[in-house]
């Protein structure tokens, strides 16, 4: 007896007669959503919780963020395998791999704290940066279903799923914190893996079928071809740089409140006002790429981070932190979802897996790097070359986007 195909793996289409296919776009959007907002619940509490944990556990202070930073690694390792496994396999599988490698993390996380383990805890972050590594692919998912004119709607709706993470993520962080007395932060990771298990149930319902020629193993264009234009070129760069900044800020502004004295209900708080900065804006992002154009929408976002690096350079006090955090958040997300947006105008069908991929690498190597260097540099040079650390690579960002601008100027100018 022959299994029933997974919806997820099987090309469109039907036989002879079959009905006509209805279009899942919607509803892979909002389930999507959904997923993204248990996704982000567990990065925001582990932004809240790990430099804070890790910093207990760790021998020398500057290793506080090392946890988080081999998170970003595996996310930064993940990126590439996901995207093969999901072209052969389908986004469903792929995605409930990366849950089950989370939930196995929530485990680790729980192991590590009790026995106060720093060695584990790192393990642990493995495991949840791999989960990250794969849920990132969420809003190309979204993507694949979508028409050309939604697809920046079906990006940005997707990581509005984000807003649930900046209310759930930390408040979980606050209410489980005590749980297992006197063993904190052990019960944040149990809800980091009730977490994933929600996502795997969530996971069953999705509907995104193969395209016809990647089922068929085309493979398009060479990847060299493809990173050759320059819109391929401006969309990497914005997300290399817009994840960086806002990860080598973001990463050390707990310890950077705990260290001026501010308890850590306010650093949570901040977290949370950070995490709603950064996905509250995709109800709309969307709208704002087809109204302003994509261009202006990226230069806007580089404008955000500077004018977060300007508040921080203000002061220490928790509004400042605040606002500076907000700031950061509604900077990352213009460039986020403008720079996957005009990713999605580079590549065929059959040629998504590995420039999804590509793009990935090199963002959450970025990631990576940021989250590795984070600690180091707050613990050595200080709160303010943190910050003005962004500066330079922000600019050359404004920069790369005038000059796109104008190449598509005078391409429009030529056609005409």
């Amino acid at each position: 007896m022959s299994r029933p195909s997974d919806p997820s793996t099987r090309p469109p289409g039907g036989g002879a007669g079959a009905p006509a296919p209805r279009d899942p776009t919607i509803r892979n959007v909002w389930l999507l959503a959904v997923c993204q907002a248990l996704s982000m619940s567990c990065v925001s509490l582990l932004m809240t919780i790990s430099a804070i944990v890790g910093g207990s556990l760790a021998a020398d202070p500057a290793l506080a963020t090392l946890p988080l930073a081999v998170q970003f690694l595996g996310m930064m390792l993940a990126t590439v395998p996901a995207s093969l496994i999901m072209k052969h396999r389908g986004r469903r599988f792929g995605f409930t791999l990366g849950a089950c490698i989370g939930l196995l993390g929530a485990v680790l996380g729980f192991e590590a704290v009790w026995r106060a383990d720093f060695v584990l805890l790192c393990v642990a972050g493995f495991c949840f940066g791999t989960f990250s590594g794969t849920a990132m692919y969420y809003r190309f998912a979204a993507a694949d279903t979508a028409s050309d004119a939604f697809k920046p709607k079906a990006i940005s709706l997707v990581l509005a799923g984000g807003v649930a993470a900046a209310i759930l993520g930390p408040e979980l962080a606050k209410q489980t914190r005590d749980l297992f007395a006197p063993v904190m932060f052990a019960g944040a990771y149990v809800s980091i893996g009730v977490l994933m298990i929600l996502s795997m149930a969530i996971l069953r319902f999705i509907d995104i079928p193969l395209p016809k020629r990647e089922a068929e193993g085309g493979s398009g264009r060479p990847l060299r071809e493809i990173a050759a234009q320059p819109v391929f070129l401006v969309a990497v760069l914005c997300g290399m740089v817009g994840y960086g900044a806002m990860n080598l800020i973001m990463v050390s502004t707990p310890p950077a409140m705990i260290a001026c004295d501010h308890p850590f209900e306010i650093a949570a708080l901040v977290i949370q006002l950070h995490v709603l900065g950064m996905y509250a804006p995709s109800f709309f992002t969307g709208s704002l790429i087809q109204r302003f154009g994509i261009n202006r929408i990226l230069g806007a976002g580089v404008l955000l981070i500077l004018g977060c690096v300007a508040v921080n350079l203000t002061g220490v006090a928790a509004a400042q932190f605040g606002g500076a955090l907000v700031l950061l958040g509604l900077g990352w997300n213009f460039l986020f979802v403008g720079g996957s947006t005009l990713l999605t105008r580079t590549y065929r069908p059959e040629e998504k897996a590995k420039v999804q991929a590509t793009n990935d690498l090199f963002v959450f190597t970025t990631v990576a790097a940021t989250a590795f260097t984070s600690g180091a540099i707050h613990e050595t040079l200080g709160w303010e070359a943190l910050n003005l650390a962004v500066v330079p690579p922000l600019v050359l960002v404004l920069l790369a986007v005038l000059r796109l601008r104008g190449h598509q100027r005078r391409a429009t100018a030529a056609a005409e």
